[in-house]
């Protein structure tokens, strides 16, 4: 064996809330474009479509995928060392442009909130 730790391999990924079965209604090329993205995520990489989400800090990633005239996005956070946490899956709607809908900030926090929780208490 190498010097050093071996290595970590993969992080476990953790869904909060609604995000998975929001995930999973997604048309199926967005699921392949943003769970390989989320899959170098749990593999401690970056998607080059994975951009820091600027509502809540560092270590909190937004993907954003286009498809038949829609707008997708999954917001997920690697602030915690052993796991991945995908916050929110959503289908963007709001009618102010490129800016996430309050309700969706709010969701944000809220979930991000929870996986701190999630985290803290050993998962």
């Amino acid at each position: 064996m190498a010097h050093g730790a071996p290595p970590r391999g993969e992080k476990p990924l953790h869904w909060i809330g609604s995000a998975k079965r929001d995930f999973l209604a997604f048309p199926d090329p967005v699921k392949s474009d943003m769970g390989y993205a989320l899959g170098l995520a749990q593999l401690g990489g970056k998607h080059p479509h994975a951009k820091p989400w600027k509502g809540e800090g560092p270590g909190v990633f937004e993907i954003v995928e286009s498809y038949a005239g829609d707008t997708y996005r999954a917001l997920y956070t690697v602030r915690f060392e052993d796991a991945v946490y995908v916050l929110h899956a959503f289908q963007k709607k709001s009618p102010s442009g490129i800016r996430t809908a309050n309700p969706d900030i709010a969701l944000i926090h809220e979930r991000l909130k929870r996986a701190r929780e999630d985290f803290e208490a050993g998962r």
